[in-house]
This record gives structure tokens, C-alpha cells and sequence, in this order.
């Protein structure tokens, strides 16, 4: 027959085995489930007779024995949907109107080097809409006066222009022809006086080629270059073929200022023909941009255009035969009685065209002093910028005051 334990003999038992426990450092095992729902307060003697205690109101102290509660991931709020603006429509793309050139279109001929070559790209589009002019290029990119044994151009430019039949030349040359030339007495080395004697000859000789003929003739001067040898070469070169083509009737074209700043040093980066700052010139200081070459075909468009007058003229239009007459029956042109050109008084007027001096408006405006003769009228008396002195007084005229 079993032996009946009381109750008390089992709470002073637990009692006892918890204190056993509790020195030997083992705790009663924790359900993993019950830890992550609740928090354990802090321990105290107590909690090991009367039973163990739970609270929710406080978080756990770091690294006890429960892990802190697992939480639901809190729901993000929908964000209003935000219609984006819709994107501008690309500009359309304006196709440059093509001008088409006249059948009796006159050929401006551009020959030489390099420089030549850019230059007629920039001729181009410097005279893209007027239909009266051609631009025909031949340039040769190593070719010079010089070596003649290379490419002879005198042979060649009397070709061009029996092929060509131009109604102006432009030469540009020179910038190959810094170097040793072969005379009929000997070489000549480049910078000695028999060299500049012999190249003298030459370019007298290639211009005249195109002045016999009366045709018009615009050599195209040298700029500057990044190198300061090639640069003091370039501005004695331009020297001489100014000094030369006066000479023979041609027309020298400086282009210097355009590559230079202020100071006259070589610049990469300028003005464009629009006055805004690009890239002038490559990297190797010698060779021209897109920019550059049409920069360069500035300087030689305007004296063209002064020469060639209303051939190049942008608003020269084709006179089409196929064209319908105009009706005039609606509108009858009133007849006007014959006047004898022996009788100029039946007009009003007593003297001939000329006899008197022109009117105030024929004459030219300041503007037109400015940019067509380069002068510039005087200031009006008494502003800032007139520096004129006032007329002195005389010593008897002072006295009387």
C-alpha cells in the first residue's frame, strides 16, 4: 500500500530542488514560443519560491533570454499616384533649302594646298544660296611653289582654267614651302636671299598666269601657327606676296587678324563668323576646323562679292520662259505721248544728269562710310568722345569782355 505524500512535502521538495538548482547555474528550460510572445522582468530571490513572473510592459535588457517580440511588417501608405508631365516634342528637324545654281552660274576656282582644300569647303557654304556662283576646288595637300618635281602647279593651273573658264582664281599656298628649292644654279637652302630671289620669281609668274587672262585674282595670305618659327616665316611670306601681287594687278587677302588675339599670338579657340567662341584650329597648331574654315572663307567672301557685284548676289533669281503671262485686261495700261530725246525740256528739267550736285540723300550714310571705306564720321561737337579743341580766342577778344 502506497504511502501518501502531502502537499506541503511536495511544495518544500520543489522548493528545495529549485534551490539546487539555482547553485548549480541550471535554469528550467523556457518554451521558445512563450519567449517571443512576452518579456521577462528582472529576476529576484523570489521568482525561485513563488513562481516565475511575466509582464508585457517593458522590453527585455540586451542579450537576456528572450528575443524581442516578432512584429507584423507594417504596411507601407499608397502614395498618391503622381502623373509625370509629358515630355516636349523634339523640335522638327528644318532642312536647309538647297538653292539651285543658274546654268550660266559663274565658277570662283580655288587652287593650292591644304589650306585650299579647307577653304573651298568654306567657300561652299559661304555661297550655298546664291545660284549665280560655283565654288570648283583643286588643291593638293603637299604641294607648293617649291617642289615643283612633286606637283607642278603652273602646268596644272593653266589646265584648271581651260577646263574651268573662271571668272575668278584664289591661290592659297605657301605653308609646304618652308624648305630647300632646287634652282637651275644649285639648291637653295630655305631663309637665304638666292631662296626668296627664286620663290619671288615663281609667285610672280603663277599670278600672272591668271591676270593675263583678265580674270580676277585673290591670293589668300598665311596665318599664324602654333609654332614661333612658323610663324615669323608666315608673316615674311605674306610680306612678299602682298608686295608681288600688287605688282601684277592681283589682290592680296589678309586673313591674319582672324587667328590671332589682340596681343597677335595664335590662338585654337575664337570667333566664329557669328561671334561666338569655337574651335579654331586641331591640335597640331597648323591644320583649320569646320570653324575655321569657314572663318577663313569670310575673309575671301566679301572681296568675291565686291568684285563679282550682282552675279553673287543671294537675290538673283532664275527668269523661268515656262512661266504664264500676266493678264493685263483688267488693268489697261494707260499710253504716254513719245518724248523726243533731242528735247529735254518737255520733262521740266534744264540740265543734264550730273549737272547738279547730288541730293543729301545720295550721298552715303555713316554706316555706310564705316563698313565700305572704313571711315568713321566725327563725333558731334561738345560729346565725350570729341577731342577736338575749342577755337582759341584772341588776346583783343578777351580784353573786350
Amino acid at each position: 500500500m502506497r504511502k501518501r505524500v502531502s502537499r506541503a512535502t511536495v511544495r518544500w521538495g520543489a522548493l528545495g530542488a529549485a534551490a539546487l538548482m539555482l547553485s548549480f547555474g541550471v535554469l528550467p528550460p523556457v518554451p521558445v514560443a512563450e519567449a517571443q510572445e512576452r518579456y521577462y522582468q528582472r529576476r529576484s530571490i523570489l521568482d525561485f519560491f513563488f513562481g516565475r513572473r511575466y509582464i508585457d510592459a517593458y522590453p527585455p535588457a540586451p542579450g537576456r533570454y528572450a528575443a524581442p517580440p516578432a512584429t507584423a511588417p507594417r504596411k507601407k501608405k499608397a502614395s498618391p499616384k503622381v502623373m509625370a508631365a509629358p515630355r516636349p516634342a523634339a523640335p522638327p528637324v528644318v532642312e536647309e533649302k538647297t538653292v539651285e545654281k543658274l546654268d550660266n552660274a559663274q565658277k570662283i576656282l580655288v587652287v593650292g594646298d591644304f589650306f585650299a582644300g579647307g577653304l573651298g569647303v568654306g567657300m561652299e557654304a559661304a555661297f550655298q544660296n546664291s545660284p549665280g556662283i560655283v565654288i570648283e576646288t583643286h588643291s593638293n595637300v603637299a604641294s607648293g611653289l617649291v617642289r615643283d618635281d612633286y606637283y607642278d602647279w603652273p602646268s596644272q593651273l593653266t589646265k584648271f582654267m581651260d577646263e574651268a573658264k573662271p571668272a575668278m582664281v584664289v591661290v592659297m599656298l605657301g605653308a609646304n614651302d618652308r624648305q630647300q628649292m632646287v634652282t637651275d644654279s644649285g639648291k637653295e637652302k630655305f631663309r637665304t636671299d638666292g631662296w626668296y630671289a627664286e620663290y619671288q620669281r615663281r609667285v610672280v609668274d603663277f599670278g600672272k598666269q591668271v591676270t593675263s587672262r583678265k580674270i580676277p585674282l585673290l591670293w589668300v595670305g598665311l596665318p599664324a601657327f602654333d609654332s614661333p618659327a612658323m610663324t615669323a616665316d608666315a608673316v615674311q611670306m605674306n610680306q612678299l606676296y602682298r608686295k608681288q601681287l600688287e605688282s601684277i594687278g592681283g589682290e592680296f587677302v589678309d586673313i591674319w587678324d582672324g587667328f590671332v588675339n589682340e596681343n597677335g599670338e595664335f590662338i585654337v579657340t575664337g570667333s566664329d563668323v557669328n561671334g561666338q567662341q569655337v574651335r579654331l584650329r586641331t591640335s597640331d597648331g597648323i591644320n583649320l576646323t569646320d570653324a575655321g574654315r569657314r572663318k577663313l572663307a569670310f575673309y575671301v567672301e566679301k572681296p568675291a562679292r565686291r568684285i563679282l557685284g550682282t552675279q553673287a548676289s543671294p537675290d538673283l533669281v532664275r527668269l523661268d520662259s515656262n512661266a504664264p503671262a500676266m493678264d493685263l485686261s483688267s488693268n489697261p495700261i494707260g499710253r504716254t505721248e513719245p518724248i523726243s530725246l533731242s528735247d529735254p525740256n518737255l520733262d521740266g528739267g534744264g540740265e543734264l544728269l550730273g549737272g547738279r550736285a547730288l541730293p543729301a540723300s545720295m550721298a552715303k550714310s555713316p554706316r555706310d562710310l564705316l563698313v565700305q571705306d572704313g571711315e568713321m564720321a566725327p563725333p558731334p561737337a561738345g560729346r565725350i568722345d570729341d577731342y577736338r579743341l575749342p577755337p582759341t580766342k584772341s588776346a583783343a577778344e578777351v580784353s573786350a569782355k
